[in-house]
């Protein structure tokens, strides 16, 4: 018999309370007029939608910032940070949401994704408090040269985290968010994996949908868990349904996280609500906030499938996680091997 945990749909919405709904409502109401147009655009060349699209747009981004200044846990990348820094945020989602944006230029806007992420969920935090990193460098005349640097000491922030991986477009996006910890910790610290088998029910609608946590297929050692600092790093959040079911299964089995992390390049409002309601102590770091989902728990605008687009699609038989680096290339692996071993030392023990 299957050992499988599952959280249904119904059990999600039972987080949310009447302000959150009456939000998630209006919002959605405001993204109808914007779909109003997208609907003229298509079939017209008038100027004046565009114009039209874009104060729309504006409007709903608005409406977003003034939702989430009220919610501490919910970090959006482009609410947060400087003016100067919203314009490199939004090229890089509009490449990511572009349909003729290939699997190899993805990869590396996912990477650059992260690295920006890293940073706002990280280093931004640890300003304050900076060590000296010094290099020698490959210069030597007229003497061997060092160079200076200094950089946000984040020690404290990482030094007992666990990098949780909810398979199978989460993948990547970990292997970056552990490496960028390796590369600014002191010691070369390399963060231990926990690897979760959960996958949503795709045959069912937002409302009804199922996510099931498959047991069987997920590597994890409850006891190295407890009393870390859970990082979740996933390019969609859609609903909230996989993260929520995970962490309360956890809480069945004993476990306490000291924090939790869910680091996302593209979060929609209703799933950042239900993780924060959810989960008192998880905090929800996302690159861009996108209003709405459809009825099949697709986020909008979005960008499709980013499993698909980060790993390709499988054929009849669905790869594994070892078969999924294999298929990321030499030069990915190259790049991450510490994070492939860690990941090989999980799976084969």
């Amino acid at each position: 018999m299957s050992n499988k945990v599952i959280l249904h749909a119904t059990d999600l919405d039972g987080y949310l309370n009447d302000d959150d709904k009456k939000m998630i409502e209006g919002v959605g109401a405001l993204y109808d007029e914007y779909l109003e147009i997208c609907t003229l655009k298509e079939s017209s060349s008038d100027p004046g939608l565009d114009r039209q699209l874009t104060e729309k747009a504006a409007e709903i981004g608005h409406r977003l910032e003034e939702i989430c200044s009220q919610e501490p846990q919910v970090h959006v990348y482009s609410f947060e940070t400087p003016d100067e820094q919203h314009g490199a945020a939004s090229r890089l989602i509009a490449k990511l949401r572009h349909p003729a944006t290939g699997h190899e230029e993805f990869l590396y806007y996912i990477q650059r994704a992260y690295e920006m992420l890293f940073a706002h969920t990280y280093c931004d935090k640890a300003l304050k408090n900076k060590r000296s990193l010094i290099e020698k460098t490959p210069v030597g005349i007229p003497c061997q040269n060092y160079a200076v640097h200094r950089i946000p000491d984040v020690d404290a922030l990482i030094h007992d985290s666990v990098m949780c991986v909810m398979l199978r477009g989460a993948l990547l996006p970990s292997m970056i968010i552990s490496k960028e910890i390796q590369d600014y910790s002191s010691d070369d610290y390399i963060t231990p994996f926990a690897l979760f088998r959960i996958k949503r029910d795709d045959s069912r609608k937002e409302k009804n949908m199922d996510y099931v946590l498959d047991l069987d297929r997920s590597f994890f050692s409850l006891e190295e868990l407890n009393g870390k600092d859970l990082i979740f790093a996933d390019p969609m959040n859609a609903t909230g349904g996989s993260l929520v079911t995970i962490i309360k299964y956890l809480e069945s089995q004993g476990v306490r996280p000291r924090s939790v992390k869910f680091i996302n390049v593209i979060s929609a409002l209703k799933g950042a609500l239900r993780i924060a309601r959810a989960i008192p102590n998880a905090e929800i770091y996302t690159l861009w906030m996108d209003p709405v989902l459809n009825e099949k728990a697709y986020i909008l605008p979005g960008l499709g499938d980013a499993g698909d687009r980060l790993n390709g699609v499988d054929g009849e038989k669905q790869r594994n996680m070892i078969q999924l680096i294999a298929d990321y290339g030499q030069s990915i692996v190259n790049l991450y091997r510490d994070q492939v071993r860690e990941i090989e030392k999980t799976v084969l023990g």
